[in-house]
């Protein structure tokens, strides 16, 4: 393992003004995506969309550090050719690939996951190397409810999120550990702030002991976040003081950098949340995004799968992309979406 290396690119991941395009969604998820713009979710349709994403060269050079794919992106061309990969690094972004194969239901725990895909991942990584992928992704998903999440789901997902972490670095692949906790309850933002700091202090530890190299990965959290169906939605600079105050409680300064997930957040509120941080101070680490639907919803409607408005869906993807590059630096506002609109 070069720490050396896999340290650049972690940087690089995270440098002050860009963020990281996920265009992983899985073959289920981004069929529900087309259903919901009237495309019909086949292999070609897929490939024109996302090409039509990374040849987005003001979004890709000045805003994206880095773009997570999905097992069949990676081996996909471009209509002339082009390996996709190829694409992302003219732009001067970096490739990665989701190597998680999915969730399944936890034995005696009701309602909890655990994430699936360790057995060959060291074969696959050797694979995603040789095509260029340079970093990966790994989700674990804790849900909040009525009496969970259990101390047993914790631990098994921290502890998959930390053997992956240990078989990338390895492979000299930066790993993405990404312990989402999700905000699809009607939990407060102090019980998300509560079950995000177990979450976060079990994967750190599960990270040593597996002997992962923290100055060579990213942390991928959800924000301290009122839960969807929480009557009481707490405000952008409350989740921004709880969201760092807990980072600064849970992850070593050793970590370069933190990508936020935006988790079902709406395109804005993601962009505000992010760009409320930075006006905290400075920060150990450094801060930026991951986003999916975040920056995808706009350009994903505004093409709707004709060719003929692929240069619309271009413009507002290097919109949403722009807003949240200055949110990564606190330098965005919300006037600036009105003068877009």
């Amino acid at each position: 393992m070069n720490l050396t290396e896999l340290n650049k690119v972690a940087t690089a991941m995270v440098a002050q003004g860009k963020g990281i395009l996920a265009a992983d969604e899985s073959s289920g998820t981004i069929k529900k995506r087309f259903d919901a713009i009237g495309v019909e979710s086949t292999e070609e349709n897929r490939r024109d969309y996302r090409e039509m994403l990374f040849r987005s060269k003001d979004a890709m050079s000045q805003y994206i550090s880095g773009v997570i794919l999905y097992d069949e992106t990676i081996w996909q061309d471009a209509k002339d050719g082009t390996p996709l990969v190829k694409l992302i690094e003219q732009s001067g972004a970096i490739p990665g690939i989701k190597v998680d194969e999915g969730t399944q239901a936890l034995p005696m725990c009701a309602g909890e996951t655990v994430t699936v895909g360790l057995d060959r991942l060291a074969e696959r990584l050797k694979k995603y190397y040789e095509r260029g992928a340079r970093f990966a992704k790994w989700r674990a998903v804790i849900d909040i409810g009525s009496g969970i999440p259990s101390m047993t789901a914790i631990s098994v997902n921290a502890h998959a999120l930390a053997r992956y972490a240990a078989l990338c670095q390895a492979a000299q692949i930066v790993p993405i550990v990404e312990p989402e906790v999700l905000m699809d309850g009607d939990h407060d933002i102090d019980r998300c702030y509560e079950v995000t700091s177990r979450v976060l202090n079990k994967t750190f530890q599960e990270l040593r002991v597996q002997r992962v190299a923290l100055e060579g990965m990213v942390l991928k959290p959800n924000m301290a976040i009122s839960g969807k169906k929480c009557a009481k939605q707490a405000p952008v600079e409350e989740v921004a003081e709880k969201t760092v105050r807990l980072l600064k409680a849970c992850v070593p300064a050793a970590v370069p950098g933190i990508a936020f997930l935006s988790g079902g957040q709406s395109d804005e509120e993601a962009t505000a949340h992010l760009n409320a941080m930075h006006k905290l101070g400075p920060l150990p680490w450094g801060l930026t995004f991951s986003y999916g639907r975040a920056l995808q919803a706009a350009p994903q409607k505004a093409w709707s799968g004709r060719p003929e408005n692929v240069a619309a869906g271009q413009r507002a993807f290097s919109h949403r992309a722009r807003m949240n590059g200055l949110a990564s630096k606190g330098e965005w506002q919300s006037s600036l979406e009105q003068k877009a609109a």
